[in-house]
């Protein structure tokens, strides 16, 4: 639908799935999806831990399961801790190329886990964290995270007082840890998202990934515009798609060839309905400012003609 520029665009999808079908994930889950992604770039030995989340459901109760790697589940504030003792418990055992992956959602990630996080980024262990954001605690009942967009309604913001804050950088905080890897990514952009999880298996270190995941259910979307809403939120610059190696070399991936305006990516969504025109005038003017000042970062690459 629109013309973009892919550093990856020569990547062929794997076709080995490590996620049946029949897990637990609401119709239009873009949790789901990146999993399965995520799953084709790093392959096996995987091992994933998980804190309380949409994504604790989504497997199934135990003693069956939809993965095909194993899982541990861990308290809602303990990801970095746990993803950093396990990959240590490996490396005892003489089993350091087990690739250990922390799967936490914006609410286990900005606000409750952060803590954790932090600590596991500045000691650099040799781990990925990846951070499905659905800007909401969407497991509990679409609460409001320091994931969630300014203006936007939840249950804990209701629409006579959207949520004031703008939304928490956390790209930039884990950037400022200066870790040897971070990213952004999108289902919506799979050949862009499979090669950055194949890219950060291959370094060593401390390694973090961000995924924008729609929420039909949060965000008042129809579950068929998942892939939609997601590939607006990239073109219209609301999540540009970049990474980031050792906190100092930003690199743009995908760069599209006309920036829209954010209306069309407000509109679709229930969460936002009660916003004026006013409003989305400010809410543009906050995403120009921040992807200007995002771009003075962003290395100059020569592109060969096509």
């Amino acid at each position: 639908m629109y013309s973009v520029n892919q550093r990856f665009d020569n990547l062929d999808i794997p076709e080995d799935e490590f996620m049946a079908s029949g897990n637990l994930a609401c119709a239009g889950c873009a949790a789901s999806l990146s999993m399965r992604l995520a799953l084709k770039g790093l392959g096996k030995p995987t091992v994933l831990v998980i804190p309380a989340c949409c994504w604790t459901i989504i497997p199934g109760a135990w003693p069956l399961t939809a993965m095909d790697v194993p899982v541990f589940q861990a308290a809602f504030e303990t990801t970095g801790a746990t993803i950093s003792g396990i990959k240590a418990a490996y490396r005892k055992r003489g089993m350091d190329d087990i690739c250990v992956v922390g799967w936490a959602g914006d609410g286990g990630t900005f606000d409750i886990g952060l803590q954790a996080l932090s600590g596991a980024a500045e000691r650099n262990d040799d781990v990925i964290y990846v951070c499905y954001d659905n800007e909401a605690y969407m497991n509990t009942g679409i609460q409001r995270s320091g994931g969630t967009p300014q203006g936007a309604w939840t249950t804990t913001t209701p629409v006579k007082n959207p949520k004031s804050e703008p939304k928490k950088d956390i790209d930039e905080i884990m950037a400022a840890h200066r870790i040897p890897y971070l990213a952004t990514a999108t289902a919506a952009y799979p050949h862009d998202l499979i090669a950055k999880f194949k890219k950060a298996r291959s370094i060593q270190g401390m390694r973090f990934i961000h995924l924008l995941s729609a929420c039909p259910t949060g965000w008042r979307v129809p579950e068929n515009l998942s892939i939609e809403v997601m590939r607006l939120a990239v073109l219209s610059s609301i999540f540009p798609l970049y990474e980031v190696e050792d906190g100092e070399i930003y690199r743009q991936t995908v760069i599209p060839d006309n920036i829209i305006p954010v209306d069309r990516y407000i509109h679709l969504q229930g969460r936002f309905r009660h916003m004026t025109d006013e409003d989305v005038k400010e809410f543009q003017k906050a995403v120009d400012k921040g992807y200007e000042r995002l771009k003075q970062r962003f290395i100059q690459e020569k592109r060969k003609p096509k």
